[in-house]
């Protein structure tokens, strides 16, 4: 192994997989030095990971006050995007929630910075574009997400002939429910994710299954597979990440325990894999069994959602990422039921005027208009 240091800037440093990315970093302080750390409200727990990891930029939703604290040694404040194109940062990791990655991504990518990507909003809402910057620019998306990273470790050393991807879904905190037994549901049922340790919109959309539809996005643009070549199935055990079906009928799937240092710590080493001792290892005989099933549509309407959606291409998947953000946090919030987030996303996308070649700002926009438009309807 190698002993160049990479040099991080952390998008969302305080979720769930900004944590568990300082976790990596922590276990191998020789080879990653913390140059950014952007976050948002939870200020205690960025003051102990600016103190521990001392990074130069800082970002973070609290005070004046609160920020100057952290401001010595030379430290300074930037914002995300002067983060993703500074010129001592190597990998710029988006594990913010919502669109405000997408703007940080493409000044990253146009600094030709290697991107490792745990906010799907962002390739949701522009996938087509992403892909073309990076391939323009010379630089790699690697997914951070445990779905399309497995995809992404089954191709290595493939020639991409591929004939299927398989994706996995745990079902959510609701999948042994009938789809008429969750109109009365509360926010901490559904974020009682059974497998996944994860922050509270992405688990919520792991009970809608919108998440997924999200990955089925992802990985039709990270890897140029199309829709109809795409299958989900219920995988309660969470062990199969994704599978890769080859034209000879082969497949390849990738296995390990329900952590998400396994393909966080890929992306990062990557091509390289190194041993962390704290990491459990596979098991099979004290794992047991294996169940697969079909996706039920009729249990999760948002899935099929977002992929008609999505087909349709222009801002169409921005403004659904925007009304959908909204829609959980009124959810979260107490406003709406969890059946009502796909109804008031679908009611809400029936006005919306796509934008058929759509600019960075007209992906922002469309996602924005998607938040006010779901705001719109259940206050009016």
């Amino acid at each position: 192994m190698g002993n160049t240091v990479k040099h991080l800037a952390i998008l969302g440093s305080t979720g769930s997989v900004g944590t568990q990315t300082l976790e990596i970093v922590r276990a191998y302080p020789d080879h990653f030095n913390v140059a950014a750390l952007a976050a948002g409200r939870n200020i205690d727990l960025f003051k102990s990971q600016v103190v521990e990891f001392a990074p130069r930029l800082i970002s973070c939703g609290g005070t004046d006050d609160e920020i100057s604290s952290l401001l010595e040694g030379g430290r300074r404040k930037a914002n995300m995007d002067d983060m993703a194109r500074d010129a001592k940062v190597d990998v710029v990791v988006t594990a913010t929630v919502g669109d405000v990655a997408l703007g940080p991504t493409f000044s990253a990518i146009k600094a030709r910075k290697n991107v490792a990507l745990a906010n799907k909003e962002s390739i949701v809402m522009a996938g087509r574009q992403l892909v073309e910057a990076a391939k323009k620019h010379n630089v790699e998306l690697l997914p951070l997400d445990s779905e399309p990273n497995a995809v992404w470790q089954c191709l290595r050393g493939e020639d991409k002939t591929i004939a299927r991807l398989i994706l996995t879904a745990s079902g959510g905190a609701f999948r042994d429910r009938e789809p008429e037994d969750l109109a009365d549901v509360t926010p901490d049922e559904a974020l009682a994710h059974p497998t996944w340790r994860m922050g509270p919109k992405i688990t919520v959309d792991s009970a809608t299954l919108m998440n997924k539809a999200f990955e089925v996005i992802e990985a039709h643009w990270l890897f140029g597979v199309p829709w109809e070549n795409i299958e989900v199935v219920i995988h309660p055990q969470s062990i199969v990440h994704s599978m890769v079906e080859f034209v000879d009928g082969s497949v390849k799937a990738h296995m390990s325990p329900p952590d998400m240092r396994v393909p966080i710590q890929y992306a990062l080493f990557y091509p390289e894999r190194v041993r962390n001792d704290s990491v459990e290892t596979f098991d099979p005989a004290a794992t047991g069994a294996l169940t697969f099933s079909p996706l039920n549509p009729d249990q999760y309407p948002c899935f099929k959602l977002a992929l008609e959606v999505a087909m349709r291409g222009g801002t169409w998947p921005a403004a659904l990422c925007g009304a959908d953000e909204m829609a959980v946090q009124l959810f979260l919030k107490r406003r709406i039921s969890f059946v009502e987030i796909e109804v008031v996303i679908r009611e809400a996308l029936k006005d919306h005027r796509s934008v058929i070649s759509p600019t960075e700002d007209d992906s922002l926009s469309a996602s924005s208009w998607g938040k006010q438009r779901v705001l719109a309807l259940v206050d009016g």
